[in-house]
């Protein structure tokens, strides 16, 4: 599992080549790596490739993959840069790796599944699809994109103390909006991720 350098522009990342041509965009959570989701993408797609960045941004020796103000307040100009380099990044590594940039579907959950929603609303020609765990409203872009054909999974907990229901709605009709094919699972857990969210999501993936 080759690692590259963590140098402007790249990112200390894992990268595995499948048996189809789908590549999923493997983004974890704050105080996660590289390693950290790669057994979900097994369980998702054990055919597809992964490829697995570490967030550049440490909170506290945590990383995470663009910078917050406080809890659920985001430095939305970080969030911009951070989110415009990441999807620089995986053009690149499509290039390198020999991967359909066409083809790629982020698989994030909570900082990484914003992350994946502000790809989703600043850099959609990244993504052909993404799943979204545990996400919010990352950002309001100047512009919103044209989401005609993405395919998008939002998976919420109902007892989520971290992220407001509400929230989690705003976002799915924002994406909605833009065109976005949107279906949002709610489960009775909370912040954290289980079987059932899982299982779904790979149903929804494997349509």
């Amino acid at each position: 599992m080759p690692k590259a350098e963590d140098s402007p522009g790249r990112f200390v990342h894992v990268w595995k080549a499948g048996r189809s041509e789908r590549t999923l965009l493997l983004l974890h959570g704050t105080g996660g790596d590289e390693n950290d989701l790669v057994p979900l993408a097994r369980m998702l797609d054990p055919d597809a490739a992964v490829l697995s960045p570490r967030g550049k941004v440490l909170e506290h020796g945590a990383p995470r993959f663009f910078r917050r103000l406080a809890m659920g307040v985001f430095d939305v100009e970080d969030l911009r840069r951070r989110t415009h380099e990441l999807a620089d990044f995986v053009a690149s590594a499509a290039a390198e790796y020999g991967f359909d940039v066409r083809r790629v579907v982020a698989a994030g959950f909570s900082n990484g599944a914003n992350i994946a929603a502000a790809m989703l609303l600043l850099r959609p020609e990244v993504l052909e699809k993404a799943i979204l765990f545990r996400a919010m409203v990352p950002l309001e872009p100047e512009t919103r994109p044209d989401l005609t054909g993405r395919a998008v999974f939002l998976s919420a907990g109902r007892t989520d103390t971290m992220i407001p229901g509400e929230d989690t709605e705003r976002l799915a009709k924002m994406l909605g909006d833009c065109g976005a094919s949107v279906e949002l699972q709610w489960s009775p857990g909370g912040h954290g991720l289980a079987a059932e969210d899982i299982s779904a999501a790979r149903s929804w993936l494997i349509r």
